[in-house]
């Protein structure tokens, strides 16, 4: 957090007093959301870790007066609720695949303005929803589609993401078994 924060960190601190000065700038620059991505990963320690950073996420949302933000896939449910009173201070909410809907064509536009490819990549509603259904509705498998078509788009000269793209795109360990 310090690092993020841009503080520089003195490597003969304690974690102690790492811990002290990471609050104290949370507080003075007035951090009201702490937002934790891939909570999940908690699940992977033993359960005397996963005890020490649940009771840190606890002592941080009641010291700073933040709000927290825990993001993951299902199991991240799993790892918060080791520690019941941090469970009962969180909402859940379960963010629904996307559908090949008006939303779905907005989010596909943004991403694939933001690619660096060299023309304007355009595509039908049919790819569309043979987009969403390759990346099973999950965002970040339709922006692993898109990167990994845009690449090829580079590589090849092409500098565009066509519909023939998507309808053509299989999965990497598909392509390595078809030259296995």
């Amino acid at each position: 957090m310090l690092m993020a924060m841009g503080a520089s960190i003195n490597e003969r601190l304690t974690l102690m007093e790492l811990e002290i000065r990471t609050v104290l700038l949370l507080k003075s620059n007035n951090v009201r959301v702490l937002v934790f991505d891939e909570v999940h990963n908690l699940l992977a320690g033993t359960p005397r870790e996963q005890r020490v950073i649940l009771q840190l996420l606890r002592y941080l949302s009641n010291e700073i007066k933040a709000s927290l933000v825990c993001l993951g896939v299902s199991e991240a449910r799993d790892a918060i609720a080791g520690d019941t009173q941090l469970a009962r201070r969180l909402d859940q909410f379960v963010l629904p695949r996307w559908k090949a809907d008006e939303e779905f064509q907005e989010l596909v536009t943004a991403i694939l303005r933001s690619l660096p490819l060299k023309l304007p990549s355009a595509l039908s509603s049919q790819s569309l929803r043979h987009l969403s259904r390759l990346g099973d509705g999950i965002t970040a498998r339709v922006f692993g589609i898109l990167n990994e078509l845009a690449i090829e788009a580079i590589q090849d000269g092409t500098e565009r993401i066509t519909d023939e793209n998507i309808e053509s795109w299989k999965p990497a360990l598909e392509k390595e078994a078809a030259f296995a």
